[in-house]
């Protein structure tokens, strides 16, 4: 088996911000399948299964709290983006626990892979549960997903919904879009369409749709308001 470079959980439990009042669950959390079937461990899947579901449910909670007026889909494809694999990887090394992970000498090298960091992350949030209770966990969840969740305040959407969103955090009444114009013949048409915001001036788009017409119009107006760069549609 191949041994963690650095053994003194002390220091991970600084890492993190948790000591743990029984030590068996974060061996248990930090020991691969691999490393089970050779010294009778018990591995840390069941521990991931756990983890995945508080994880889940506390960063539900925090962008329930942050973005009160997002509706469902929105608040899936966020949850979406924060408690996937390769989040959940970042966050096992800012804790650093590759050095701790417990893996056989076939898979000694997977210890820094994505899949086997991220289920170690998940793994340790369900031994916290555990060993701590949820507000313990909730407290090391947020401490280690609530920044990246800010960090991720501009949605990787496409401009009208960008635009919905910026309008409301501001408390802003939805955005209207007004087609100023149509022209063309019907098989080419072409739309010119303004967004309008409650207190800010008009923005146009131009395009052979409604919908891109109105896209363009969106991005427009974020790009004059300074949320995006570039140009205009």
């Amino acid at each position: 088996m191949a041994r963690a470079a650095a053994p003194d959980r002390q220091e991970l439990e600084k890492s993190i911000g948790y000591r743990f009042r029984n030590p068996a669950l974060l061996a248990e959390a930090l020991t691969h399948s691999t490393a089970g079937k050779v010294k009778g461990r018990t591995n840390y899947q069941r521990l991931e299964f756990l983890g995945d579901g508080v994880l889940g449910l506390i960063v539900a909670e925090m962008l329930f709290e942050a973005y009160p007026h997002a509706k469902e889909g929105e608040l899936s494809k966020r949850l979406s983006d924060l408690v996937r694999r390769e989040t959940c990887a970042e966050v096992a090394r800012d804790w650093g626990l590759a050095a701790y992970i417990r893996v056989g000498r076939v898979a000694a090298a997977g210890r820094y892979s994505v899949p086997i960091l991220a289920d170690v992350c998940e793994a340790l949030i369900g031994a916290v549960f555990l060993d701590g209770g949820f507000e313990t966990a909730r407290t090391l969840v947020r401490g280690a997903f609530e920044d990246r969740m800010r960090a991720r305040e501009r949605p990787s959407q496409d401009p009208k919904t960008a635009l919905q969103e910026w309008a409301q955090a501001r408390g802003l009444p939805t955005p209207v879009y007004i087609t100023q114009e149509r022209s063309g013949p019907d098989h080419a048409p072409r739309f010119t369409i303004s967004v309008e915001v409650d207190g800010f001036p008009a923005t146009s788009g131009h395009a052979g749709s409604k919908r891109a017409a109105e896209q363009g119009a969106a991005e427009a107006f974020l790009i004059r308001e300074g949320v995006l760069s570039g140009a205009a549609t």
